[in-house]
């Protein structure tokens, strides 16, 4: 493998190839790029992880339902103001597994058995739990302060793979707010050119369902169904 140093060179000649293709970063969004005269960034998943801990990164990778658009949860603002996201519209935290994402939720013995149950039952799988935050959850994840969190285990190797090496991530669709879901990561990058793409490899690749993940809110009656996808709970 690699020396890190290696890696980090590779990251910083990346940053310097976005920015030699988008000299703004103010620039979110260039309608009239066509995708064959934009340069798409790839990135390996070290590179994205060094990325992340070096300097504020937007990144898109796959997931089981539709690609997503991520950043380090302190950075979370970069989604937004990418993406033109109201802050109305918290983030979903995404992690590699259900103990990676413990530490950001806060609940009783009872209800803590309950989500491990729920969790154990459907991921990694395409199943959302907004449950009540802990104080380590940063404010950037949910700007209007409800006091809840989103997270999911998302069954896709890429995911997982980069998530293990990233920990948490703030995530959401790849999209401009209120459009639907890109699929392409062609299409990802000429919408949001700063962002760097996950490279995956032929053996970390899945088919996605295309369609967003079942959201499910714990309140004190059980679990409220607040979107329903292909998981049923």
């Amino acid at each position: 493998m690699p020396e890190e140093g290696v890696h980090l060179y590779d990251v910083l000649l990346l940053l310097s190839t976005i920015k030699a293709l988008h000299p703004t970063q103010k620039v979110r969004h260039r309608p009239n790029i066509g995708i064959s005269k934009l340069a798409m960034v790839l990135a390996s998943i070290d590179q994205i992880a060094i990325a992340l801990s070096t300097t504020p990164t937007l990144i898109s990778f796959p997931t089981d339902t539709v690609p997503a658009l991520a950043a380090r949860p302190q950075q979370a603002d970069l989604i937004y103001q990418a993406k033109r996201r109201p802050p109305e519209k918290p983030l979903i935290l995404m992690g590699a597994s259900l103990q990676d994402l413990l530490p950001y939720v806060l609940g009783d013995a009872d209800a803590l058995k309950i989500w491990q149950a729920t969790a154990q039952l459907h991921w990694p799988g395409q199943l959302t739990l907004v449950l009540p935050a802990s104080d380590r959850t940063p404010p950037t994840l949910n700007p209007q302060a409800t006091g809840t969190l989103g997270i999911r285990v998302p069954n896709h190797p890429a995911a997982l793979a980069l998530l293990a090496r990233t920990g948490p991530l703030a995530t959401t669709s790849a999209n401009l707010s209120g459009q639907p879901p890109l699929t392409e990561p062609q299409k990802i990058a000429q919408t949001f050119p700063t962002a760097l793409i996950l490279f995956v490899p032929a053996e970390l690749t899945a088919e996605p369902s295309g369609q967003p993940s079942t959201v499910a809110k714990w309140t004190v009656g059980g679990w409220e169904i607040l979107r329903q996808g292909k998981v049923q709970i």
